[in-house]
């Protein structure tokens, strides 16, 4: 039996059309836009080179007003483009707010793609004069049309006990490293949230989500994370809310690091014992980017001395009597070297997933981060991005 295609909450609808950004030729221009006001917290790249529609985003976050809607442009990341790029992303929320009957402040931007060219403006308007017409609640399509070296599309769903529901989209692929706090995450939901609950508790779930995530340690100019939440479902309980927001975004996380360019496997790195959680996290992600750890994990060898050299450089406290490191499971690591069947465990890796459990001995902290493994084929991608 076919599954049912994915939908928005209610009151969301979206759109997207093929504008000519990408050579291509596939969908690069879609909305979403809710027929009511939205309660929205926001999270954008901390690079000092941050494209325009992240500062703008930033500056319409701390005005605090809400937003109806989102315009999302592909290929094209409309960064380090000066004055005329700041005025580009300005226009593409004002033309659709126009088309759609609303303020340009309540329209929100995301830009993604190759830095340093010019938005087509004359295409990107000619676009958006198809988008009002051809909004629909099926979310399969937004979540294809946002993608850039993806290979697939990237979404996540949770209901909650009341009925409202929670659905995530995301892309990215390649140049994952998020300081947040090349790729998005866009989240939807129906229950009605205090804004204010909504915004204190954001920062710390993308910082355990979507800043968990590397694929190769180039963080973008356009990183952005977001949720909005309309009401239109009623009232909710605040803590399963939040609950369920954290396992979509991780749920969006975990499939970024699996699609990274080049991937073949998912590599999770659990890190237990720390000081604390942002030690934690510290240790799993520098475990996550480290080139020679990956290399080790695509050539699945159970080389667990990459993770003791990557988690000794990552800043986090550890002990190292007390330090474990487990492979797929495996103990291969207790404070000295522990003999393992080594064919046995890398034939083990030789899966979708490979996890790395590490204990620090240090505390009673936890943390978790994702990444990939590191393949030839990354280096081919990106050494013909533009060409």
């Amino acid at each position: 039996m076919t599954a049912s295609p994915l939908t928005f909450p209610q009151g969301f609808l979206a759109a997207t059309t093929a504008a000519g950004i990408k050579p291509s030729g596939r969908t690069d221009l879609s909305s979403v836009v809710s027929d009511a006001d939205c309660t929205w917290a926001y999270a954008g790249t901390r690079s000092s080179a941050a494209a325009a529609c992240v500062t703008r985003g930033r500056e319409l976050y701390a005005a605090g007003r809400p937003v109806r809607a989102l315009v999302v442009n592909a290929g094209n990341a409309n960064a380090a483009t000066g004055p005329q790029g700041e005025a580009d992303n300005a226009a593409m929320a004002a033309e659709l707010a126009g088309h759609l009957g609303l303020e340009a402040d309540a329209v929100l931007t995301a830009s993604t793609g190759i830095i340093g060219h010019p938005l087509p403006m004359d295409r990107v308007r000619e676009g958006l004069t198809r988008l009002p017409g051809a909004l629909a609640d099926e979310a399969g399509s937004f979540a294809a049309a946002i993608m850039t070296t993806d290979t697939r599309p990237k979404t996540a769903e949770a209901r909650l006990s009341t009925g409202a529901r929670i659905v995530g989209t995301a892309k990215g692929s390649g140049m994952i490293h998020p300081d947040m706090a090349t790729m998005f995450a866009f989240a939807f939901t129906d229950a009605r949230v205090d804004g204010e609950v909504l915004r204190s508790a954001f920062p710390a779930i993308v910082n355990r989500t979507f800043n968990a995530v590397t694929v190769d340690g180039d963080t973008s100019t356009n990183d952005m994370a977001l949720v909005l939440a309309n009401g239109r479902a009623g009232e909710v309980d605040p803590a399963e809310f939040l609950t369920a927001l954290e396992g979509v975004m991780r749920d969006l996380a975990r499939q970024i690091a699996a699609d990274g360019e080049g991937a073949t496997k998912l590599l999770t790195v659990r890190v237990s014992g720390a000081r604390t959680e942002a030690e934690a996290l510290a240790a799993a992600r520098t475990c996550c980017v480290s080139p020679l750890l990956k290399s080790a994990v695509h050539g699945n060898d159970p080389n667990w001395g990459r993770v003791i050299m990557a988690v000794g450089r990552s800043g986090a406290a550890v002990d190292l009597p007390e330090m474990t490191v487990r492979v797929q499971g495996t103990p291969v690591f207790a404070g000295r070297p522990l003999a393992y069947d080594a064919a046995a465990v890398s034939t083990s890796m030789r899966a979708e997933e490979v996890v790395f459990e590490v204990g620090l001995g240090v505390g009673g902290a936890s943390g978790e981060a994702w990444g990939c493994d590191l393949s030839a084929e990354y280096v081919s991608i990106n050494a013909e991005y533009t060409t």
